[in-house]
């Protein structure tokens, strides 16, 4: 390592003793070195030759969640819980037999992620923007359902001002501790901070840099930039998002740059902060990769998936970045992540990459569309 390398690993190590509860705040920097530990074993937990899936979430008792985004002209169920290997629509069939020109305020119509908490709930983001366009007739929400029961606790709608029809609500991160839930915008960029007691909701740090994707940054999964039907290049504003495990931390970043954020969930939690204290208060943590999901095991250890690489990476509290397992024909897109009681990240592959969108109208899917775990 020189001299150069040295400095900047000795700024990290002093910047952030992250996520262990700390005061510090971590100086802008960026990570300097790439480690790769063994490459861990990737089990397949679910394949799907139908349609293409985005989400995974896994219960405490094992049990597995997938949801499908309706983004394609071929589209069916939205939610499933995975019983032998098989897809069964998840609470049940109604919630999963949307179709266009119908109300979508009690149907699944673009359901984007599915997380579970550490109180026996699964959420539902539900976007509502068939095909990645405008919300479907003001039916975006986050379902709460009850995991021993199989039925519907709650939905959460938003108000205009927060769930406009060019917002679209990706990933959700639930804080049951101080009743609090943040969800990303991917679209035109910002957090959507949701009071899971009372339902009161705000949309913030959507005119924040650190949520909008680097006009300069050359995102190519496949080995030249991503560019879309019309000719332009593919730009995902603030996707991922992660909670630290003491909650005190929301970590988050635009899906096609490098750059990754945190901010205090404090200053979030409390409505009457205003954004040009937000703003201010966004903490820079300096270049990493491109990634969609991302989550934090219970030793602050944030997991990505690097999409130009196609591995999973770790993050440890020191900012020092490893490999932890590469595959160019399993990880396609590696999407969103779950982590079992037992100690397995789950992993599911959207290939995005490989969509229609940027093929000329004609898709290159490497079917099935799978879901993977690896020990950590």
């Amino acid at each position: 390592m020189n001299l150069k390398n040295i400095a900047i690993l000795a700024m990290a190590l002093v910047s952030l003793s992250a996520c262990k509860e700390s005061s510090k705040q971590p100086k802008q920097m960026a990570n300097s070195e790439v480690s790769t530990e063994e490459n861990a074993q990737l089990e397949e937990v679910f394949a799907d030759s139908t349609y293409q899936l985005t989400g995974v979430a896994v219960a405490k008792d094992n049990r597995v969640f997938v949801n499908y985004p309706y983004w394609l002209d071929t589209h069916s169920y939205s939610v499933v819980e995975v019983k032998d290997g098989k897809p069964v629509p998840y609470p049940d069939e109604e919630w999963n037999n949307f179709k266009k020109g119908e109300d979508g305020q009690n149907k699944f119509v673009t359901v984007q992620s599915v997380v579970t908490d550490d109180k026996g709930f699964l959420w539902v983001v539900d976007a509502a923007g068939i095909g990645l366009g405008k919300v479907y007739q003001h039916s975006s929400k986050v379902v709460k359902i009850n995991l021993a029961t199989n039925k519907i606790e709650k939905i959460y709608r938003f108000p205009e001002n927060v769930v406009s029809e060019d917002v679209y609500i990706n990933d959700i991160r639930v804080d049951n501790e101080n009743g609090f839930a943040y969800l990303s915008n991917s679209n035109t960029g910002g957090i959507v901070v949701l009071n899971i007691k009372t339902g009161a909701s705000r949309l913030v740090l959507a005119n924040s840099s650190s949520v909008k994707s680097d006009p300069n940054y050359h995102f190519s999964p496949l080995g030249t930039e991503l560019k879309k039907g019309d000719g332009s290049l593919l730009k995902v504003n603030s996707d991922g998002i992660a909670l630290t495990p003491d909650n005190q931390y929301l970590y988050y970043k635009p899906l096609t740059d490098n750059r990754l954020y945190r901010i205090k969930t404090s200053l979030l939690r409390d409505f009457k902060t205003n954004e040009a204290v937000l703003n201010k208060s966004v903490e820079d943590l300096g270049k990493f990769i491109t990634t969609d999901g991302m989550i934090f095991d219970k030793k602050g250890n944030l997991y990505l998936g690097d999409l130009e690489k196609n591995s999973i990476v770790k993050i440890t509290p020191d900012l020092k970045m490893q490999t932890i397992v590469k595959d160019d024909e399993k990880l396609i897109w590696p999407d969103s992540y779950s982590i079992s009681d037992d100690g397995y990240l789950y992993i599911s592959n959207s290939q995005i990459q490989l969509m229609p969108w940027f093929h000329n109208g004609v898709a290159q899917f490497k079917k099935p569309f799978k879901v993977f775990r690896i020990k950590i």
